[in-house]
């Protein structure tokens, strides 16, 4: 077996522990409140990268640290807005809009960095955009939108702005060292968030030790944070860009299989028409518009 092929198959199979572990965040916050789910989640998260990258973390610099601070800003953003909005909504639906977040991407690469943005990301961007529509508004119209999905909308944006950060800092840094800095702030803001929402009352902490819950923040932590972020480290050193751009766009086609198949969860005709739109302006963008593949997954 080529080390390219290998490649692919490691990214297939990141791609397919991020789709379903949108099932398993859906049912870990019957559980538990969705900042304690979360800081449980990294601080795992962050033991075993540092284990993982122990070698990078002893040769880092102030800049390495406060670049994965920056970003680690932006996927702490992009979690909180997905598990908050996956509490009121459903796996699929999850999946397909922030997976949207993809197309964004070089749309937003234009507009901060002043570069011309192709045809085909614009015909990506509609896509996408026509697609979230079938898939989120009822045909009742937007007064009976489903607030989970408007919130998920927010992680796609943070997401989009996290891939382009990364694509920014990353040459100039290890990636193993910025991948544990950037889930190291996500547990820091995670954990400071949980007595802050509490103390409030718009969220009071809540965490039940479930074997169900346990299994979520173990496989969560350490399938698809500290595993998959290391084998995709390696994988895009040995496969092209655009076969990474196709395998991570079927992370939401493994999630709605996933929910069909744990939760029997099914989308409607209109629903499935605008998650295959939104598939479809993920391709156009990513590969006809030779957009650059994310760096990393915008995943539960």
């Amino acid at each position: 077996m080529s080390r390219r092929l290998k490649a692919d198959l490691a990214l297939a199979c990141c791609a397919l522990i991020w789709g379903t572990t949108f099932v398993l965040v859906k049912d870990a916050l019957a559980e538990a409140s969705v900042f304690a789910f979360l800081a449980a989640r990294f601080v795992l998260a962050l033991i075993l990268l540092a284990v993982i990258f122990r070698a990078a973390l002893a040769k880092t610099n102030r800049a390495e640290l406060l670049a994965g601070a920056w970003i680690g800003v932006f996927m702490f953003a992009g979690y909180a807005f997905q598990t908050v909005g996956l509490a009121s909504t459903t796996p699929s639906k999850a999946a397909f809009i922030t997976g949207s977040s993809v197309v964004l991407v070089p749309m937003l690469h234009g507009l901060l960095w002043r570069k011309a943005i192709g045809a085909w990301v614009w015909m990506g961007v509609v896509a996408a955009l026509a697609g979230l529509y079938l898939l989120t508004v009822p045909p009742s119209g937007f007064a009976h939108l489903n607030h989970g999905d408007l919130i998920v909308g927010g992680c796609a944006v943070a997401f989009a702005l996290h891939i382009l950060f990364v694509g920014h800092f990353s040459p100039k840094h290890s990636p193993g060292a910025l991948s544990t800095y950037q889930i190291g702030m996500t547990a820091l803001l995670s954990l400071l968030a949980v007595p802050l929402l509490s103390a409030t009352g718009w969220e009071p902490a809540r965490f039940r030790m479930t074997p169900g819950l346990i299994l979520a923040i173990v496989l969560t932590a350490s399938l698809a944070t500290a595993l998959a972020f290391s084998a995709q480290v390696w994988a895009q050193q040995h496969t092209t860009p655009t076969h990474t751009a196709i395998l991570f766009s079927l992370e939401p086609v493994f999630a709605a299989i996933a929910s069909y198949v744990m939760l029997g969860e099914r989308l409607s005709l209109r629903a499935l028409s605008g998650a295959g739109l939104i598939f479809a302006g993920i391709l156009m963008a990513e590969i006809l518009g030779a957009a650059p593949a994310a760096p990393e997954s915008p995943a539960p």
